[in-house]
């Protein structure tokens, strides 16, 4: 069965925005190459997006005729403002950018783990909901229209709520539930980890894989899976828990309520700096930097390759268990532990996968540096709002 009319030029409105989304703003002769619609149908999906204030004329071609055709047509980026956040035990940090992802402004803040948690989180979370409304006043944002915020912890794949876990702190449910009080945004919450797996694989060290797996390796271990280009979250949003994976070496077992003994026990922040230390690896940690992370780092810069290779032998026991049973072709090391190693720490887990299994994996560092969850975070709200603005095109 034919579209209907109405089917039709919504189909059409979709791919032009989308194409001056990918590609900038272009002219009505361009969009007509590259859409196969005849110039009539350009001329009338032009004048619909433009009433719609979706696009509009920012400026002319270098043609030598003037008229309708040399105009050149870009999206209104202004037409919604969105905000991502990166929320931390100890940190909050956000990014603003318009309908295209411009960055408009960025800002981070510390944040007191010693804060009273209930109902005490008031301080805490009012520090964070302030840092986002300043950086939305520098950026010249009257009203957000998506929020994408990136946390530690099990997200709900139903109902898309931060679930409660000992392990972490109050305030980081309070804050999303007072930003749905207060704003009309859409807030959107993600696992952390997932979100740095959308961005390596848009903008990262996974951009060429439609499936790899990335392990993090920071205060907490853990991983994010991508399946045929989609991210898998798991019947109760649990993929990727890998800290909870049980590995020889630890003289425990992990517990529902507790990761200790698992492979967080083996490469996560605390074991790797005991396992710098015993090394006698030490580092000074930069402003926000890990003391494992800032070891690791020293030890690629010095060449300490007898601490790399234990710790290889620590981090591939939860590589290989993720590409034995996923077979994902691809392993991405991120997380500030990941990070530091770069491709040293990389090379170094590669070679000992294919001593393990017969499945061929390459190992890459992640290529976002800490950024990574931030931009997912955005990524994530800026989904959301170009659906919601563009679906009605």
């Amino acid at each position: 069965m034919p579209a209907s009319p109405s089917t039709a030029r919504a189909i059409n409105d979709r791919l032009a925005l989308r194409l001056l989304q990918e590609q900038g703003p272009l002219t009505a002769s361009r969009l007509k190459q590259l859409t196969g619609l005849s110039r009539p149908s350009v001329a009338d999906l032009v004048e619909r997006l433009q009433a719609a204030g979706l696009i509009a004329v920012v400026g002319e071609s270098g043609a030598s005729r003037r008229g309708p055709n040399a105009r050149v047509y870009g999206i209104v980026a202004d037409r919604a403002h969105l905000a991502g956040l990166d929320v931390r035990t100890h940190s909050v940090s956000v990014v603003l950018s318009d309908l295209l992802g411009t960055t408009l402004a960025e800002a981070s803040a510390p944040v007191d783990p010693r804060a009273p948690d209930s109902p005490g989180t008031g301080a805490t979370v009012e520090r964070a909901v302030a840092l986002l409304e300043d950086t939305a006043r520098r950026a010249g944002a009257k009203e957000l229209h998506s929020i994408g915020i990136g946390a530690p912890g099990l997200v709900d794949p139903v109902s898309g709520e931060l679930r409660g876990h000992t392990g972490l702190p109050a305030w980081h449910r309070a804050l999303v539930a007072t930003l749905r009080e207060r704003l009309p945004a859409r807030v959107l919450v993600e696992n952390e980890t997932n979100l740095a797996a959308v961005a390596e694989q848009r903008a990262g060290a996974a951009r060429d894989r439609d499936t790899f797996v990335l392990l993090w390796l920071g205060a907490g271990a853990g991983a994010a899976v991508v399946l045929d280009g989609a991210l898998r979250r798991g019947a109760s949003g649990g993929t990727g828990e890998i800290g909870f994976l049980p590995v020889p070496g630890t003289g425990a077992l992990p517990a529902a309520d507790n990761c200790e003994g698992g492979f967080h026990s083996l490469a996560a922040a605390e074991a790797v700096a005991a396992l710098a230390a015993a090394h006698g690896i030490r580092a000074r940690p930069g402003p926000h930097e890990p003391a494992a992370a800032a070891a690791v780092g020293a030890a690629v810069r010095t060449g300490a390759g007898v601490f790399l290779d234990a710790l290889a032998d620590r981090v591939v026991l939860g590589a290989a268990s993720a590409v034995a049973v996923l077979d994902p072709g691809c392993v991405v090391l991120g997380g500030e532990i990941g990070r530091a190693g770069g491709p040293a720490l990389a090379a170094r887990v590669e070679e000992r996968l294919t001593r393990m299994t017969p499945l061929p994996t390459e190992v890459r560092a992640a290529a976002l540096g800490g950024t990574a969850v931030l931009r997912g975070a955005l990524l994530l709200a800026l989904d959301a709002a170009q659906e919601a603005v563009f679906g009605g095109a």
